[in-house]
């Protein structure tokens, strides 16, 4: 049991170096909403055009050795598209941006909610603050993932405020850990 509660702590604190992290780059858009996406989509170009040279120049280094089954050229062909597509299209890079972020919010009140329904069987009461927190979560996330027209500093915003909820909500549970055993 003493290892499980080690384990379960040791969860909460990675949690809440993620919300940190995630409160940080939420900060970043505020400041500087438009430089950030345009520094994203150039970044992912260069990553996907770099990855793509390396694939192509890995297929002719290995030419002869796998040639049926080598298709690091069009891997690589493609990549480099990508890249460039990328660098392009910055502005779309940003509506893709805030559907994953929106996405990955939810996704984690819904973990977030499963855990309030755990807590509520073991008979905490901490599971109605957790669920308050989950549902709130999910509201800002269907908020970035469905708002065309939300702006990159209301993503911001809302990735702040889903930091904190998520600190607050791993600061229960935390506090509430040896109450499972």
């Amino acid at each position: 049991m003493e290892y499980l509660e080690k384990l379960f702590k040791k969860t909460g604190w990675i949690s809440i170096l993620e919300s940190i992290i995630f409160a940080v780059i939420g900060a970043v858009l505020i400041w500087k909403p438009t430089e950030t996406v345009t520094f994203v989509s150039y970044l992912l170009g260069t990553i996907f055009i770099i990855i793509g040279i390396a694939k192509s120049v890995n297929y002719f280094l290995s030419k002869g050795k796998y040639d049926f089954y080598n298709y690091d050229l069009i891997f690589g062909l493609m990549a480099i598209v990508i890249g460039i597509i990328t660098i392009v299209c910055s502005n779309t890079i940003g509506s893709i941006f805030r559907i994953a972020i929106g996405v990955w919010i939810i996704y984690s009140s819904l973990i977030r909610l499963s855990l309030a329904l755990k807590l509520r069987t073991q008979n905490i009461s901490a599971w109605v603050y957790s669920l308050i927190l989950a549902t709130l979560m999910f509201a800002c996330g269907l908020f970035i993932a469905l708002n065309s027209g939300s702006v990159v500093v209301t993503i911001g915003i809302m990735m702040i405020v889903y930091s904190v909820i998520d600190i607050v909500e791993d600061v229960i549970f935390m506090k509430n850990v040896k109450d499972i055993f």
